[in-house]
């Protein structure tokens, strides 16, 4: 196996251990036996200081892990934000946003970003919001490309006012961005549980979307915790994935039930690597 190949898995440390500090998590996540992590985006704001951006990549870098996805600044998660690029109140932050991510992305070799669409607002103009969205994606994208990385568009659920739900949504704006823009950096990231949740028709959306999928996520349903407690048939998917050539990473994206949130995946598993196509 090469061991310059990407990390098979890759932990989101902005979901699992809540318990422990934030940007304690890559040394936790090290230390159970992974070498590689995913974070949302680990700020207050959409444009930190520099010494905050400075803590977060040190944070990374101390702990020895590759960071394979970054989410770009999403709002007010807890309150039940999912994004802020389809705002038009909200353009220029947004694209102050991208110039500090892209950053991020070429100190740490981030290969991927994920930019949530945001929710429809009260009042406003859908297709006003799609074009907004489409242009700051246009932005995104090329800066992304910039540095050799891709912009992730998801599908997501339990977020009532979120327009994307299903793999052809999130494909519909990435065609969008590519008419309008030229920009063809844009995938899909398909996230198992979220697609499984809002009634896509998982397999279908992995044989339609294949060469579009630019990172997967993986948690359980019913309930959204680790692999094994509820009966989404991860591992078939996950066979699926690889049959129809994805080699990415699989991003541990799941609520932690159990005391010991890996316990799942043996730990002489969690270091591996990502096997290219023979």
């Amino acid at each position: 196996m090469n061991a310059n190949a990407p990390a098979k898995y890759t932990v989101n440390c902005s979901i699992l251990l809540a318990d422990t500090p934030i940007f304690d998590r890559p040394r936790t996540v090290r230390e159970a036996g992974f070498e590689a992590v995913e974070f949302w985006w680990p700020f207050p704001t959409a444009v930190p200081s520099d010494r905050q951006v400075d803590a977060f990549v040190t944070a990374i870098e101390d702990a020895g892990v590759q960071l394979t996805g970054l989410n770009f600044a999403a709002g007010d998660m807890p309150g039940g934000e999912r994004g802020i690029l389809s705002d038009p109140a909200r353009v220029a932050e947004f694209r102050d946003n991208i110039d500090v991510v892209v950053g991020i992305g070429e100190r740490l070799g981030i290969p991927a970003f994920n930019a949530l669409y945001g929710n429809r607002i009260d009042g406003g103009d859908p297709a006003e919001q799609d074009a907004v969205a489409a242009e700051n994606l246009a932005a995104a994208g090329r800066a992304a490309a910039g540095i050799g990385a891709v912009v992730l568009i998801e599908p997501v659920s339990g977020a009532p006012r979120y327009p994307l739900l299903t793999a052809a949504d999130a494909v519909t704006v990435i065609d969008r961005v590519r008419e309008q823009s030229g920009v063809d950096s844009l995938r899909l990231l398909a996230d198992l549980y979220h697609l499984q949740v809002n009634g896509d028709d998982v397999a279908a959306a992995i044989d339609t979307h294949a060469g579009l999928i630019g990172h997967v996520q993986i948690a359980d349903d019913p309930g959204r915790g680790e692999p094994g407690t509820g009966t989404l048939d991860l591992d078939g998917h996950l066979a699926h994935l690889e049959r129809v050539g994805y080699r990415g990473p699989i991003g541990l994206e799941y609520k932690q039930t159990q005391d010991d949130p890996f316990a799942w995946l043996p730990r002489e598993q969690r270091a591996a690597r990502v096997v290219a196509a023979s």
